[in-house]
């Protein structure tokens, strides 16, 4: 597996967009407001309607449920039907976005992915000084489930593309097939196409009461079994339409299909929001059969373990000093309470909710040489620690808004080792990695020390991060 930095640079939207909508399971009307967020923010999802405001991540850890969508429950926040949203933003390249609702369920719109992507373009993409890291996939990656027939396929591939099949054994839909050659085809091949269900899978949903916001506007119905008249005339009163007919597509209530294929373009916008929770950007191409809300999820676990387990082949941070920083020394000493002498990062190269990676740029001129080893210039171990945890600083400070009201403190370092000196002249690359999520401000990072390819300095640090009218 390798990772590529040279891709285009991370995206996040020009300003605020609001879109309101129901819930397809909950009926409730739902507001909605995606935000810019930083570089490295990702796609996060908070509850303003629930005390404390909670926020849930988009990662395929956080699923609790995928019967009738995919659903992300963590911190007490719960976010329904997020796949269609989540297609949206990958088919546009968006990275970073905070998207804040005040219900539990993001909104159904027309059944598609269209009107996000219509409301993105509306406000325009934002290019950030950031690299996107994407990996490539140079395996085969294998799921199947015996239980519903559904194979899924990874391998290798120069670009990201996905190729879905679906059979449902229906005289109406018959066997279906779509494709995806590249992300740029998303918006006018796959995300106007809507959502679909079984005529008999509709009469459970409204006999079970879970498709309150369901509206023959937003969902293609295929009639796969005899209806009588008596029959369409008690959907037309749960749909509050005058008439239902079944056309002789065997679709429901004249509905026009954009595609004669649209179900099985509708199943791979499904892949491409669920596998968004895979949490990288990957090059590969996604071979599904029969794939389904919970095998997209189970696959996308499997891919992500891959990534986690062999991500550290290529994790060695590269520095191109020719890129620009994500934050420079100026943005550094904003976000820091530390200043000179002892403000010991002059920028961050890489950042993302997970990692960060900055560089000290270590002088002759640097203020503790004149005392440490006089002749014999060797930068100081325990400051080699702090610079980590500086660098950490700047991770664990963008989780938050608003940063420049928190301050980080030391509560714990172990498993210390200074594997080589660092000197005057040598640049120090350091990168910290999250081991864990951030908890009630506690922050536990691993942090590598590097000179060129070689490590310096490791060590695991734990830090609590405090607002500072709270100390």
């Amino acid at each position: 597996m390798q990772s590529n930095t040279s891709a285009q640079n991370q995206q996040t939207l020009k300003g605020n967009i609001e879109l309101s909508g129901v819930g397809l399971h909950t009926g409730s009307e739902v507001n909605m407001t995606l935000k810019p967020a930083n570089p490295g923010f990702g796609i996060r999802f908070q509850r303003v309607d629930l005390p404390e405001k909670p926020i849930v991540k988009a990662d395929v850890d956080y699923v609790v449920d995928t019967s009738r969508g995919t659903t992300l429950e963590h911190n007490g926040a719960r976010v329904s039907t997020i796949e269609h949203l989540l297609a949206a933003f990958v088919g546009l390249g968006i990275d970073n976005v905070l998207v804040e609702l005040d219900g539990p369920e993001i909104p159904i719109m027309d059944g598609s992915a269209i009107q996000f992507i219509e409301a993105i373009e509306n406000v325009g993409i934002q290019e950030q000084e950031a690299k996107r890291i994407v990996y490539t996939i140079d395996t085969n990656i294998h799921f199947y489930d015996p239980v519903k027939n559904v194979d899924m396929l990874i391998v290798p591939a120069n670009n990201y593309q996905i190729t879905t099949l679906i059979d449902f054994n229906s005289p109406i839909l018959g066997t279906q097939h779509a494709q995806m050659k590249q992300l740029s085809d998303f918006k006018s091949e796959i995300a106007p196409c809507r959502t679909f269900c079984f005529l008999h899978e509709l009469e459970y949903l409204l006999q079970h009461d879970l498709i309150k916001g369901g509206d023959l506007s937003n969902a293609i119905v295929v009639v796969d079994k005899p209806v009588t008249e008596e029959e369409l005339a008690r959907l037309a009163t749960v749909f509050n339409k005058p008439t239902i007919e079944v056309k002789h597509e065997g679709i429901l209530n004249n509905i026009q299909m954009h595609f004669p294929n649209e179900p099985a373009r509708h199943k791979l916008l499904d892949v491409v929001g669920d596998l968004a929770l895979i949490g990288y950007s990957i090059n590969a191409h996604i071979i599904a059969s029969r794939p389904g809300h919970a095998s997209n999820v189970e696959f996308a676990r499997k891919i992500k373990a891959y990534i986690k387990k062999n991500k550290h082949l290529s994790d060695i941070p590269h520095y191109d000093p020719n890129q620009p920083a994500i934050y420079d020394i100026t943005a550094i000493e904003k976000a820091l309470p530390h200043k000179y002498p002892f403000l010991l990062v002059d920028k961050i190269i890489e950042l993302s909710d997970k990692h960060v990676v900055g560089i000290k740029n270590v002088t002759f001129n640097e203020h503790f040489f004149q005392g440490h080893f006089p002749g014999n210039p060797v930068m100081p171990g325990v400051l080699q620690i702090e610079a980590m945890a500086q660098v950490g600083g700047i991770l664990g400070l963008n989780n938050y808004t608003d940063p420049e009201n928190y301050d980080t403190y030391f509560l714990k370092i172990d498993k210390v080792k200074f594997k080589q000196k660092v000197v005057p002249g040598d640049t120090l690359i350091l990168k910290l990695e999250l081991l864990s999520p951030i908890r009630r401000g506690i922050c536990e990072m691993r942090g590598t020390a590097y000179v060129g390819n070689k490590i310096a300095t490791e060590a695991e640090l734990v830090a609590q991060i405090i607002r500072k009218d709270k100390k």
